[in-house]
């Protein structure tokens, strides 16, 4: 890194800032404008330009080193505005964590707290704000991406575009929440908010809906986008495997998972030929051993990078020998992954593993039904977090909208 240190980290984002705008984007607009000239043939001349800004922007972090959140929400308060429809969520009971979240929360000393939760509602709809779920109401729980380390729940954010596009095409769900939960941190900032606490915030949503709101739990559509997948994952596991045992709820009816962070080892990236490496030129996330290397050591914590590796609640998609993971109790699943993402080899072990636990022995291909993928072949990485990325943000909502009134 260059460019660590103020006041040279200032300087050199401004004459970054300035010459992306003013020098590099004509250019590659002008160089992309031939369809040869694309990364891949089927882009519009808009997405071709896109991925090769955000490529680049993530060069100029491996420069600067971590740039934290940029987004002017967070955990920390209700950022209100025009139509936000916003309350804070009271935390988790204690007595609801328990085994081995309660250890892992306690070996990084963070616990349940209050969180703000936005509400998302359908176009013409009239529903009050925090409204207690009617009879058979279905509703979807929203956990956004980020890498653990930016982005936010705020309707203003990246991720509500998947909200609004599933409100869109999905009916009978007229409202989607979405809670704000904790965001990582490490050095060079304050260390703060490791493993657990985004997933002690994902049970604190869910726990609103359906103990606070009387949401059934079979009624609750747990999505979740790029990281937010993992932790969607990670709440669905705690949730199946303490059924029973404690006064937890049931797991959700259905999960979404969209274009989902499965692995933050480096298994993967190991891989001769692999995703990782072969799809850098084509996706956002550029070269994920140095854009995700940050985020891993925030959300670990003092926890270590080691246990990226062997725990099922972290990477259910790792390679390493050591771990143990199984899908057998989880609920109907439709996962999304873009073809040209550097993560969509770790998606396709996280999907080969629940087809095959969830198909019962049978053999019996997507998990005897239980199991839907879908990987459009020039896709990117979380594609559906942006509306111009057509026609595969529209055809992918549709086939959701289509897999949710199956059940």
């Amino acid at each position: 890194m260059w460019f660590d240190k103020q006041p040279w980290k200032a300087l050199y984002l401004i004459y970054e800032a300035l010459t992306i705008l003013l020098i590099r984007i004509p250019i590659w607009t002008i160089l992309n404008i031939p369809r040869f000239m694309r990364p891949r043939r089927s882009w519009n001349l808009s997405r071709a330009v896109f991925v090769k800004t955000m490529r680049y922007l993530s060069v100029v972090e491996e420069n600067t080193g971590p740039l934290g959140n940029l987004s002017p929400s967070d955990h920390r308060a209700i950022l209100s505005g025009k139509g936000v429809l916003a309350l804070w969520i009271p935390p988790a009971p204690e007595s609801l964590v328990v085994g081995k979240l309660k250890q892992w929360a306690e070996h990084a000393d963070v616990a349940p707290i209050r969180i703000p939760g936005y509400w998302i509602h359908k176009a013409g709809t009239d529903i009050q704000m925090g409204a207690r779920a009617q009879p058979g109401e279905k509703v979807i729980l929203a956990l956004h991406g980020g890498a653990y380390i930016r982005l936010s729940a705020h309707p203003s954010d990246l991720s509500t575009a998947i909200a609004l596009g599933l409100l869109k095409h999905v009916d009978g769900v007229n409202r989607v929440f979405a809670p704000e939960f904790r965001l990582s941190s490490a050095e060079p900032f304050e260390a703060a908010n490791p493993f657990p606490a985004a997933l002690l915030d994902a049970l604190t949503g869910y726990l609103y809906l359906v103990k606070s709101l009387g949401f059934s739990p079979s009624d609750v559509i747990l999505e979740g986008n790029s990281s937010g997948g993992n932790i969607a994952c990670a709440l669905t596991r705690y949730l199946t495997e303490y059924r029973g045992i404690f006064e937890l709820p049931a797991p959700p009816g259905a999960l979404l998972l969209l274009s989902p962070w499965a692995d933050l080892s480096d298994s993967h990236n190991e891989i001769p030929g692999g995703s990782a490496t072969t799809f850098v030129e084509f996706d956002i996330l550029g070269r994920t051993t140095e854009t995700l290397k940050y985020p891993v050591r925030a959300f670990t914590g003092p926890h270590g990078l080691e246990e990226a590796q062997i725990n099922p609640y972290i990477s259910p998609a790792s390679l390493h020998p050591n771990l143990v993971v199984d899908f057998k109790k989880f609920p109907r699943t439709f996962i999304v992954a873009g073809g040209v993402e550097v993560l969509v080899d770790q998606i396709r072990t996280l999907r080969d593993r629940m087809v095959k636990d969830m198909s019962e022995g049978n053999g019996v291909s997507e998990g005897d039904g239980k199991v839907r993928y879908l990987e459009p072949p020039d896709a990117i990485h979380d594609y559906l977090s942006f509306s111009w990325h057509e026609p595969e943000v529209t055809d992918t909502l549709k086939a959701i909208a289509e897999w949710i009134a199956l059940s």
